[in-house]
Parts: C-alpha cells; structure tokens; sequence
C-alpha cells in the first residue's frame, strides 16, 4: 500500500454549503474533498506574499557583503582556495 499524502481534516460546514458543494462536486465530476482543495489552494494563492511563512526566511544568512550576489563564485570557491595557500 501507497504512503498517504494528503493529511485528514474535519471540517463543520453549514448544511447550505455541504450540499451545494456535494450537488458542485457532482456536476464537475470530481469528489467533494477534491473540490474543497481546489477551493483551498485557490484561497491559499489570493494570500498577499507577505503573509507566506517562506518569507521568515529571508535575511537569516546575512553575510554583510554588499557583492555577494555578483561575486559569490569568489566567496564560495577562489577565497577558501586562497586562504588555503596562504594566499589570502
């Protein structure tokens, strides 16, 4: 058997909105959990960025360099090796 991807949740609607879901489901042929995470990731993309928990990261390796994007190779690779020679 398969490892499950998906997590449970339950979930209490309004009677108004389980049945208009299930009658939704039905007519575009698809589940209702499956037309529930259609709704989700919708709602999910409509989420200003700020608001994406990814966000927390930026800034957690700041190196004080003001080059390091245009000379990264330098930092990664020709510094080590230079102070590695004695170089630097």
């Amino acid at each position: 058997m398969g490892t499950l991807t998906k997590k449970p949740i339950q979930v209490y609607l309004e009677s108004r909105q389980a049945e208009t879901l299930r009658w939704l489901a039905d007519k575009k042929g698809v589940s209702v959990a499956e037309l529930v995470r259609r709704s989700v990731d919708c709602y999910l993309a409509q989420l200003p960025p700020e608001e994406d928990p990814l966000w927390g990261i930026i800034g957690l390796g700041k190196s004080g360099l003001g080059d390091l994007a245009e000379r990264h190779d330098y930092y990664l690779y020709e510094e080590p090796y230079e102070k590695s020679r004695g170089e630097g």
